[in-house]
């Protein structure tokens, strides 16, 4: 039997802020669109496993330098689809002064036998690059949107 659409959304994010990125993709279908509306810069949909691969892809160097992240506030609603959720949480980022910072997120997902087919991922993008101390990233790429 495969999963149902909560169980794959809780092994995504978990997944995620346990960092096994290797293990991510094989989460969602072949085919996929996968968008991210609230990304900035924007992101192109990733439509397929192995644009996700790549979207999971975190380079040695930088995986070093995440701060450690949990889920947390999870509140996962069905929908009268049994397809599709929506998905209410945050992660939550121990940050290096051993303070936290969360970052609010709702997805709202397609799980098709047991596999993510289509999803809009809306993560709050200022609160993403702050707790992860990469704002300087967020406002260079908002200045290159303004040129």
């Amino acid at each position: 039997m495969s999963l149902s659409p909560r169980e794959v959304f809780l092994r995504l994010v978990h997944g995620v802020a346990a960092g096994k990125s290797s293990e991510l993709p094989n989460l969602y279908g072949e085919v996929t669109d996968v968008r991210h509306p609230m990304a900035t810069p924007e992101s192109e949909p990733l439509t397929s496993r192995r644009a996700l691969r790549e979207h999971f892809t975190v380079p040695p160097e930088a995986r070093e330098s995440l701060p450690k992240r949990s889920v947390v506030d999870v509140v996962v609603h069905e929908t009268a689809d049994p397809e599709v959720i929506v998905a209410e949480f945050a992660y939550e980022f121990t940050l290096p002064d051993d303070s936290t910072a969360k970052v609010p997120c709702v997805f709202v997902m397609r799980v098709r036998d047991g596999q993510i087919i289509e999803s809009r991922d809306y993560i709050d993008p200022i609160r993403r690059y702050t707790a992860r101390g990469d704002l300087d990233h967020l406002i260079a790429s908002l200045r290159k949107g303004v040129s």
